[in-house]
């Protein structure tokens, strides 16, 4: 099924006999390892989920000192991964706004990368290498998420030349906004600088 779906058919499109016909194995077979063609997206959504962890798994905020630039490359890595399998992560987002298998799937799958991302902040948090003001529930929300839809945006408008340019901006957006986030500026103002008088505002009579 991945072949016909990176060639460009739609999976609502994708029938049943199609996949069988493809794989060139029996309806008995078939229905021996899967119960419907949700059931083989599924599958093959998570497999590619696991080799998406596995490059989580390499990349480690905490290690070496060019955190954001290490950053651009886990991503650039991730970013290629999803190029490869651009047919199978369309057919996810469009199966799971109406076939609640997909859909449960795709809640599950973001939610667990969701807590990996919230993990590492927290420990980050704690030892001092991001700032205490970092919500890191929100903050692992808005990189899973909303990186997640910024990597099929662009998968769809870019042929590939941007990508090296969407990994750098993501990683820099992601580590001086969350992993590696300075202090804050301190708010107390300047002593140095005077205070403007308060300006009064009250309500003049016309003319008349």
């Amino acid at each position: 099924m991945e072949r016909l779906l990176t060639e460009g058919e739609p999976y609502s499109e994708i029938s049943v006999q199609r996949i069988i016909e493809e794989a060139g194995v029996s309806r008995a077979t078939f229905y021996a390892h899967f119960h419907d063609k949700s059931d083989v997206l599924v599958h093959l959504a998570d497999t590619l989920r696991e080799s998406l962890l596995e490059l989580a798994r390499k990349w480690d905020p905490g290690t070496g000192n060019d955190g954001v630039g290490r950053l651009a490359r886990f991503l650039t890595d991730v970013i290629a991964l999803y190029r490869a399998h651009q047919g199978v992560l369309g057919a996810v987002r469009e199966a799971a706004a109406y076939d609640s298998a997909v859909s449960d799937f795709y809640t599950a799958d973001l939610e667990g990368f969701d807590e990996v991302v919230r993990t590492t902040l927290l420990s980050r948090q704690v030892v001092g290498a991001t700032h205490a003001c970092l919500d890191v529930t929100v903050a692992s929300r808005i990189i899973v998420c909303g990186g997640n839809q910024a990597i099929a945006h662009h998968l769809r408008v870019d042929d590939g030349s941007g990508d090296a340019a969407l990994a750098r901006e993501l990683a820099a957006i992601w580590w001086y906004g969350a992993y590696g986030r300075p202090a804050a500026p301190d708010p107390s103002p300047d002593p140095k600088r005077r205070e403007r008088p308060p300006v009064s505002v009250s309500r003049t009579r016309g003319p008349g």
